[in-house]
């Protein structure tokens, strides 16, 4: 069967214009020649992109041909053409270029209107699919797949999605506003009027390490953040702290994205490092500070083995250490800091009296001395862990080192060879971040109000 598709474009001044976008023709004896192919469908759209645009850019042309100050008609000086990237294809547009009406002064003789209509040439919508693919997955990756599915243009590769995903993320860090020391601004007073918050937000920071593509540096360190609300959407953050010089503005901002307000309780879990305390400092008049407990539990674990190879040279010191560790583990676990740092150092001093050929006892004696100091500055953030279990309360910040893989891991390093810059890595945590808490198309959305969703398309009967 022979299949036409036609299509009526009627302009502002009431003209219909029928256009023929595709013939084909189909058959209908197996299942693979039933309805659209993908080749069929991109062809489809390309043609009906094309007479969609070449007739929106006449109309705004025809609309900018007279002085918008004494309405006289522009003479035009030529015209070129120039390609507009688009989801469904790379369209060529006819660009015509006017001189000035002389009733104004112009810093130019002449002017194109498409200039301001279509900056960048590229669609938003393509730029927002490109950046949140390549989010996701390579670059490479990206290209491939809205290739398969959609007409783009031969012309796109990973090097043009690498340069567009940059770009998007420098706008977004053009936005972010200046660096403070201190975000707290109420009074006592004034926070008592406030309305009651919903509840507490809980925000856990860690870091993670990236391959560096710098000559001396193997790695350099990310940190990565997730905050969860009682009653809104979590948000994810990254960064590279040694590149980005506004560490505390970013936290600031994800949080007064999610309705946080300065009378509402925000617990930091973190792993006791002073650059991601420092990141939280005068953040938040009702906070606190907690040690989470998975570092503790990581550095115990680590003894504990250590000790295990111990047992095949001097079983009964071995018995002896490991009895010491379940004794440190349970004080803290309890919030018994006091007798947990004692423990802490019986062990210490316990293993400094141990005679033995173990050939990683070094290794235990190091790992212990540096539990007692962590410990030891960590202090002040470690709670009843116990007391706030039984209250359905976080112990842990389980849930970032997830974050961790999620953000950093799946994209960064784990089954990814690419080494990266430190700007290039901060510039992909923005967008990625973006993209995994579904936030990048409310973004492209603010910047493009066009980009959304109007009134749905009306389907002929």
């Amino acid at each position: 069967m022979n299949i036409q598709i036609k299509i009526q474009i009627t302009d502002l001044g009431g003209v219909t214009h029928e256009c023929n976008i595709a013939e084909f023709d189909k058959g209908f004896g197996c299942v693979a020649e039933i309805g659209l192919s993908i080749e069929d469908s991109k062809g489809l759209l390309l043609n009906l992109q094309q007479e969609i645009v070449a007739a929106q850019a006449q109309a705004f042309c025809e609309a900018h041909s007279t002085c918008s100050c004494c309405g006289r008609r522009l003479r035009r000086k030529g015209s070129k053409s120039v390609q507009y990237r688009t989801v469904f294809g790379d369209i060529p547009v006819d660009s015509p270029r006017f001189y000035h009406c002389a009733c104004q002064p112009h810093t130019a003789q002449t002017f194109s209107p498409l200039t301001a209509l279509l900056p960048g040439h590229v669609a938003p919508e393509m730029l927002w699919l490109e950046t949140k693919w390549a989010s996701l997955v390579s670059f490479g990756v990206t290209v491939d797949l809205l290739k398969d599915v959609l007409p783009i243009g031969k012309q796109l590769n990973a090097e043009t999605v690498r340069r567009h995903l940059g770009r998007v993320a420098e706008r977004m860090e053009s936005e972010l506003a200046d660096e403070q020391y201190n975000f707290i601004q109420t009074t006592a007073f004034e926070r008592e009027k406030l309305p009651n918050p919903a509840g507490p937000i809980t925000v856990g920071i860690d870091g993670g390490y990236v391959r560096s593509r710098e000559k001396g540096q193997s790695h350099f360190e990310v940190t990565v953040g997730k905050s969860i609300p009682a009653d809104r959407p979590d948000r994810y953050l990254g960064l590279v702290q040694s590149h980005d010089e506004k560490p505390k503005r970013r936290l600031h901002e994800v949080l007064k994205d999610q309705g946080w307000q300065e009378n509402q309780q925000i617990t930091f879990m973190t792993d006791g490092g002073d650059s991601v305390i420092n990141m939280a400092r005068d953040m938040a008049p009702a906070f606190e500070h907690i040690l989470d407990w998975f570092h503790i539990t990581m550095r115990i674990t680590v003894m504990h083995q250590y000790i295990k190879g111990l047992a095949h040279h001097n079983l009964a010191e071995a018995e002896q250490l490991a009895r010491i560790l379940r004794q440190i583990k349970a004080y803290l676990w309890n919030g018994n800091l006091h007798d947990g740092q004692i423990a802490i150092d019986d062990l210490v001093m316990d293993l400094d009296e141990v005679e033995t050929d173990y050939a990683s006892i070094k290794a235990l004696r190091k790992a212990a001395t540096e539990f007692q100091t962590y410990i030891s500055n960590s202090a002040w953030m470690i709670p009843n862990y116990a007391e706030r279990r039984r209250y359905g309360e976080r112990v842990s910040t389980g849930f970032v080192e997830s974050t961790v893989n999620t953000v950093v891991g799946k994209r960064f390093c784990k089954r990814q060879q690419m080494r990266w810059s430190k700007i290039g890595a901060h510039l992909m945590l923005q967008t990625r971040t973006r993209t995994l808490d579904g936030t990048l198309r409310g973004k492209f959305e603010q910047w493009y109000p066009g980009m959304k969703s109007a009134s749905p398309v009306k389907l002929a009967a």
